[in-house]
């Protein structure tokens, strides 16, 4: 756990563009039939390490009542690889729904911890067991001791374009989340397709409107639920967006929202960022082996990503 007296800092940016937050080892695996072992999840953690993944959403704090496929999760943080081969730092980002699941993530020695928010009360309900209102006063005092024992704390607020139960989400029912969190200071905020319902101009518009009121670091999460995602992490990045979750061969989704398959396959990602000139430290030839991993570990015939398909152009 880190020393309480160092101040918490912002996430690692990559000075040459845009950093890929890989998701695959929670988001990824949370939504699937196959529950994975501690074993095998700390090996798809090493493999996306070696391909030279540096920051990963690696394991959910919530019970395991809940959510099976996250079981275990302070196994899996102390079998994990904190020191990549090249001696880099390997920051490890711990999912948190509540006060519990926070007090888990600290003793387990994440490196940050992730809040979520979601922007209606009957997701919410569903997804937090709480409506709004209680989950922000919640995320506000979380916060608060994530900061005090020096650990960095994002915030994610969910659903953002799109509730699967109220439907439409409105900017002001966004920006009232952001604007509430916003004074107890995290570190960055990650703007959440949720439910795959999103396109490029909501991501203009609710980029703007945060950017209109806050310059804390941004980051999204898009699902490809109606092939929509990657245009719009695009033009996140075109918004100035400087990072971006993704999930090894695309696997994920939310178990407590119907249909919401398909997170943004990494390695498809990292090819569209590249060769649009856009660096991000990855390649995606390297990011095969986890893809492959993954795909196998859970029996899928294939991966819903499609660079494993087609390849790496130019070949």
């Amino acid at each position: 756990m880190p020393d309480a007296a160092v101040a918490p800092s912002r996430p690692p940016r990559d000075r040459t563009g845009v950093h890929v937050v890989e998701v695959g080892p929670r988001d990824g695996l949370q939504n699937e039939a196959v529950v994975l072992d501690v074993a095998t999840r700390v090996e798809l953690v090493r493999r996306l390490v070696a391909a030279g993944v540096r920051r990963l959403e690696t394991v959910s704090f919530v019970h395991p009542s809940r959510v099976p496929q996250m079981a275990g999760a302070e196994e899996v943080m102390a079998a994990v690889p904190r020191t990549a081969p090249d001696g880099s730092h390997v920051d490890h980002i711990g999912l948190v729904l509540n006060e519990r699941g926070l007090d888990r993530a600290l003793a387990a020695g994440v490196d940050e911890v992730n809040l979520v928010v979601i922007t209606t009360d009957t997701f919410s309900h569903r997804n937090n067991g709480a409506g709004v209102d209680d989950v922000l006063a919640a995320t506000v005092r979380m916060l608060a001791r994530a900061r005090e024992a020096g650990v960095p704390a994002s915030v994610t607020v969910s659903a953002s374009f799109g509730c699967p139960f109220e439907g439409e989400v409105t900017t002001e029912q966004v920006m009232r989340v952001v604007r509430t969190v916003l004074p107890a200071e995290p570190v960055e905020l990650a703007l959440a397709d949720t439910i795959g319902v999103g396109v490029p101009a909501d991501v203009r518009r609710l980029v703007r409107a945060v950017r209109a009121e806050s310059g804390v670091p941004l980051r999204a999460h898009f699902h490809n639920t109606r092939n929509t995602g990657y245009a719009n992490a695009l033009t996140a990045v075109e918004e100035g967006v400087t990072a971006l979750d993704a999930s090894v061969g695309g696997f994920g989704g939310c178990p407590f929202a119907p249909d919401a398959t398909g997170n943004i396959a990494t390695e498809d990602l990292v090819y569209a960022l590249e060769r649009s000139g856009v660096r991000t430290g990855l390649d995606v030839t390297a990011l095969a082996d986890p893809a492959r991993f993954v795909t196998a570990a859970l029996g899928a015939p294939a991966t819903p990503g499609l660079l494993d398909r087609a390849g790496d152009w130019p070949r």
